[in-house]
């Protein structure tokens, strides 16, 4: 099922064809438009007539979210404010948050994206589509909401939070689908069982889930525990919000809607373009959007390319699960660590509920890391030696996966703070 035929399962050929005509025309936008692109083209002697194939991309310059805040707020839209029918923001946790702007046509593009996204997860305009991200500034309320409506599809704008009356609505509307964090979509579970709600009798048919990196292992929880289908979905306010990526009901990583994105792999470090299949960190080009279009913007997300055709019949490239960001990486003892290795591991036992902490510290000018994890129900009452033993195979396993070793705290059913939005994983006493 589609929403888009033509578009969704277009030859190769003829969606690279798009794409350089796309891209030809933003180019000449932003350096007609945008001071900014302008002054570093010129300082790099490239013009839009420079342009002539899709290889010649690696020839731009990277945009980094430290150029949109140097830019604050308006300084890279590319078209007057009188043409500006919204704008978003990032929850802007350091300094000035990156703001973006939207068209009409901006607007219109991001609702069919959506909707061309929520087909991938079943969704037609009879389904019952509970939109528990927050609304506001960020884009993951909103977009869903629009992208939904344009579907056809009731929309339940509940936000996020208030879970005892999500759970509620849930049953009293019969919703099918459900969009939020994975993380919270968990903690609704866990309160649902509290209160005594039995998910298999309920007509939850499918869950979008994104706005944070989660693991095949927190997958299976949420299909469990939930009893629906478990999808990612990909998108960051810079680029235009939720939709950019899309996982198909094949599980096997998410479509980039390529005739609107290009994406590409660089080495973090170097920014050397790397080749299919291989990780690094991804970079979009915007190839439609008005307002605020991006040239190869550093999303610091890490993730590969998959070009192997899908199974379910769309030719668009697939990105693979967000391991971490470049930015939000730990580096202990020069050791790189994203939170979803240690989630993934703590979920291969059954022993252990998923909720964890990661808390790292420095003594003796050594860092150390130490990971709180709540025991499931049953095992709590088991005697200490059995805890131990929990614990030991725990420490010996991350010490496999990430190649240091770290302290591990089990801790009982309910201690870590449960989050309404994305979850804290990590806390760095470091004072680095």
């Amino acid at each position: 099922m589609y929403w888009d035929r033509e578009c969704e399962t277009m030859s190769r050929e003829q969606l690279e064809a798009l794409q350089l005509e796309r891209l030809k025309l933003t180019i000449e936008r932003v350096y007609r438009n945008v001071p900014f692109y302008r002054q570093r083209f010129t300082e790099m002697g490239i013009k839009p007539s420079s342009i002539r194939s899709l290889e010649d991309l690696r020839r731009l310059p990277f945009t980094t979210k430290q150029d949109l805040r140097d830019n604050y707020p308006f300084g890279l839209f590319a078209v007057p404010m009188s043409d500006v029918v919204r704008v978003h923001a990032s929850s802007g946790t350091t300094g000035k948050p990156t703001v973006v702007g939207y068209t009409q046509n901006d607007i219109d593009t991001w609702a069919e994206l959506i909707a061309r996204s929520l087909v991938c997860a079943g969704a037609t305009k009879f389904d019952v589509v509970q939109n528990a991200y927050g609304y506001g500034l960020f884009t993951g309320g909103l977009g869903l909401h629009f992208g939904a409506e344009r579907l056809g599809a009731t929309v339940v704008p509940v936000s996020g939070g208030n879970t005892q009356r999500q759970l509620m609505l849930m049953q009293d509307f019969g919703t099918t689908i459900l969009t939020c964090t994975p993380s919270y979509a968990l903690y609704m579970a866990e309160e649902g069982q509290k209160m005594g709600l039995d998910f298999k009798k309920m007509p939850l048919k499918a869950g979008i889930f994104g706005a944070e990196p989660w693991s095949e292992r927190m997958r299976r929880q949420l299909e469990e525990k939930l009893d629906l289908m478990a999808l990612d979905i990909y998108g960051l306010s810079e680029i235009m919000g939720p939709g950019v990526a899309m996982e198909c009901a094949e599980k096997q990583g998410m479509h980039i809607w390529e005739d609107h994105f290009i994406p590409e792999i660089i080495d973090p470090a170097t920014g050397e373009v790397l080749p299919p299949r291989e990780e690094g960190e991804l970079v979009i080009t915007t190839i439609t959007k008005e307002a605020f279009p991006l040239i190869r913007y550093r999303t610091r997300d890490i993730t590969r390319i998959d070009p192997e055709p899908c199974s379910c019949g769309r030719t668009h490239v697939r990105i693979k699960r967000i391991t971490g960001r470049s930015d939000d990486m730990l580096i202990i003892r020069g050791v790189n660590v994203f939170p979803s290795q240690v989630e993934s591991v703590l979920l291969e036992f059954g022993e252990t509920e998923p909720h964890y902490l990661l808390v790292v510290d420095r003594k003796a000018n050594l860092d150390q890391l130490e990971i709180w994890v709540e025991v499931a129900e049953h095992m709590f009452s088991d005697t200490v030696r059995k805890l131990e033993d929990l614990e030991h195979r725990l420490r010996e396993r991350i010490e496999s996966v990430l190649g240091i070793s770290a302290r591990v705290k089990l801790v009982e059913p309910n201690t870590i703070p449960r989050s309404e939005g994305k979850a804290k994983r990590v806390v760095d006493r470091r004072q680095i």
